[in-house]
């Protein structure tokens, strides 16, 4: 559990029973009057790289393991359906890594051109867009494997669950908060 804010107060998440740290009255996602532009775009530069951080790992693992399975034995008793599948999973990973890593190469290119506040824009978009293409990325390589090992009606159900965990804990959780703020 994170700790406190300097004013002691912790938000809670019943939903999925966390608690969180809860800014103070009125400094939400606004600006602090203290910080100055160039640290708050500083500091929003720092957490977006966090971010990466954690989502790049994870693509390209993703990534690699696609990568390798046609050159299992296995592969060649897949139906035209599995194929389908799996490159559907290749795909939606090497785009989610081509997103991911577009705030780099654009930061590269952009170097001391005073430009953070479009990267940041940039980056939101092609980080939303990226876990997007990752859900579903991982989604279809379960999807794929749950079929190989089980088949039907076992597959439906898992890459259903999964794609609704997906869509519940990575853009309904944060799009309800964002609601909630807003009130």
């Amino acid at each position: 559990m994170a700790g406190p804010e300097p004013d002691g107060r912790l938000m809670e998440h019943p939903e999925i029973g966390v608690q969180s740290q809860r800014p103070p009255q009125g400094q939400g996602e606004r600006p602090d009057p203290e910080e100055s532009p160039k640290k708050r775009l500083d500091r929003e530069l720092i957490e977006l790289l966090n971010e990466v951080r954690v989502a790049l790992p994870g693509a390209q693992v993703l990534f690699a393991f696609l990568l390798v399975l046609p050159f299992q034995q296995r592969f060649e008793r897949l139906d035209d359906g599995q194929v389908a599948v799996y490159y559907a999973a290749l795909i939606c990973a090497a785009i989610a890594i081509v997103l991911l890593i577009a705030p780099t190469a654009a930061h590269r290119i952009r170097w001391r051109q005073h430009d953070k506040e479009a990267l940041l824009r940039l980056s939101t978009k092609t980080g939303i867009a990226a876990t997007v293409f990752l859900a579903c990325g991982m989604t279809a390589s379960v999807y794929l494997i749950t079929d190989v090992l089980y088949g039907e009606p076992a597959t439906a159900v898992v890459a259903a669950g999964l794609g609704a965990a997906f869509a519940w804990f990575w853009f309904g959780l944060p799009l309800l908060r964002r609601l909630r703020d807003r009130r």
